[in-house]
């Protein structure tokens, strides 16, 4: 049984000392547990369409995506059937799904598997064919219908700061599609700095996703990249290092995004406006199948 309303409240933010650095979280994780962090903010002009203009919403991604968990709550809060697109999955995971997947269907998506070669194309063959009564989600969310969502936390952002009496500090986000930190670079004023670094693919991936997302945007946010590109999700020892001091610190976070983030952080902290506020982007759901990953690859 999934409840079929949201109650939405603005989200706490936390002092937060990691390895003698003083930061502050906004704890998105904690606005509502069915909804992974930025996810909400993403989907959140979601919420608000009324009962019976949409019958189907239509996605696509990773098979452990936060965002995919995040849409599958959101079509079975509001009765509408979710199909969902992955590349072929590994025979293990089809045999016995875990994670975000095993909830996703539990909550009744359908999954279908695309082989690798022609996934994107095959992609926008759907989404050219889906009807009046079908919603297209852009994978992680990324769509400016995501502005809503995040003006909504950039605003909660500057009364936090105004209250507190800071006029100069930092935000920081990690980006995958970077569809946050860039709505919310358009959102805060000048005086803010907005800080990500990419976790999928390296500077000049994530500076496409922008131009295509907002093509004339007057300021970026400012990218922070000096542990290099990794391949998305892949096990790192250094990563979950980070993870596990930060959970010891009192907060978990995420071990997908939060470590190269984290690890950014650390590095550019001096140079950076204080204070530095990290937005929890949730995502924890994930931590089990990412830490069966890393198991699997004899990672401790």
């Amino acid at each position: 049984m999934v409840a079929t309303d949201l109650t939405y409240r603005a989200s706490e933010v936390e002092p937060f000392r990691w390895e003698g650095l003083d930061f502050f979280v906004k704890r998105d994780d904690l606005i509502d547990p069915r909804f992974s962090g930025n996810k909400l903010r993403k989907l959140y002009s979601l919420f608000k369409l009324k009962n019976g203009r949409v019958k189907r919403v239509v996605s696509y991604g990773g098979a452990q995506s936060n965002a995919m968990l995040s849409i599958a709550y959101l079509a079975a809060m509001k009765g509408w059937e979710f199909i969902y697109y992955a590349k072929k999955l590994p025979k293990w995971l089809e045999r016995d799904p875990s994670g975000n997947l095993k909830r996703a269907f539990e909550l009744g998506m359908v999954l279908h598997q695309l082989e690798p070669q022609n996934f994107y194309e095959e992609i926008e063959s759907v989404r050219s064919g889906l009807g009046a009564d079908e919603l297209f989600v852009p994978q992680g969310g990324a769509d400016p219908a995501a502005r809503e969502g995040v003006a909504l936390l950039a605003s909660e952002i500057l009364e936090w700061a105004q209250n507190r009496g800071y006029e100069r500090f930092s935000v920081a986000t990690p980006s995958g599609t970077g569809t946050t930190a860039l709505y919310l670079r358009e959102a805060l004023s000048g005086s803010v700095e907005v800080l990500t670094t990419p976790v999928v693919g390296d500077e000049e991936t994530l500076l496409a996703q922008w131009r295509r997302l907002k093509p004339d945007a007057a300021s970026l946010p400012k990218i922070l990249f000096s542990f290099g590109k990794h391949h998305f999700a892949k096990p790192h020892p250094q990563f979950l290092k980070i993870w596990k001091s930060l959970k010891r610190s009192g907060i978990e976070f995420d071990l997908i995004y939060a470590p190269k983030m984290w690890l950014e952080l650390q590095r550019a902290y001096e140079t950076l406006p204080k204070p530095v506020l990290y937005v929890h982007s949730g995502g924890v759901s994930g931590n089990v199948s990412q830490l069966q990953h890393y198991a699997f690859r004899g990672i401790k």
